[in-house]
């Protein structure tokens, strides 16, 4: 019968075999992603010799200026309106009805269309033109729509 174990020893490596155990894991590594390795070498030297990689480095060096910089480039009135401004059209998107939204965008592009026709005829409108143009059924549906629109801006406006 075998003895029981009465010590186990534990194997130290020294410093030598430890750089040594590094360097073939690194070198394995290397060879199993040798195509990779090699895609971003190219890459890094396409930067360098572009100066893209001078300009990056630079940047990393000076980054707490950077983003000093950046933070008060942001909170400049003009920035903050626009993202103030974004939020609000936002919030007044959310609460419109997205199929009447798409048939006004499309009434906008056909009624472009139509204007640009309009410039490229050169035609004069006259005072008779406009009076007959209110029996006209889509020009007095686009005047009901814009008369209501106008009013619905200024009960808006009330608030």
């Amino acid at each position: 019968m075998a003895k029981p174990i009465q010590m186990i020893k534990k194997v130290e490596l020294s410093e030598e075999e430890k750089k040594k155990q590094s360097l073939e894991s690194l070198l394995f590594e290397v060879a199993e992603n040798k195509d990779s390795l090699l895609d971003t070498l190219y890459l890094l030297q396409e930067l360098h010799n572009s100066g893209i990689l001078e300009a990056i480095n630079s940047l990393v060096k000076t980054k707490e200026e950077v983003a000093k910089i950046a933070v008060g480039q942001m909170t400049r009135e003009p920035v903050t309106n626009i993202i103030n401004n974004a939020m609000a059209a936002g919030g007044v998107l959310t609460e419109l009805d997205p199929e009447m939204t798409k048939k006004l965008m499309g009434s906008v592009k056909k009624g472009l269309e139509k204007a640009e026709q309009g410039l490229q005829s050169n035609s004069k409108v006259g005072i008779l033109d406009l009076m007959k143009a209110l029996k006209d059924p889509d020009l007095n549906r686009v005047i009901g729509f814009g008369l209501n629109l106008l009013k619905g801006v200024g009960e808006g406006l009330k608030e």
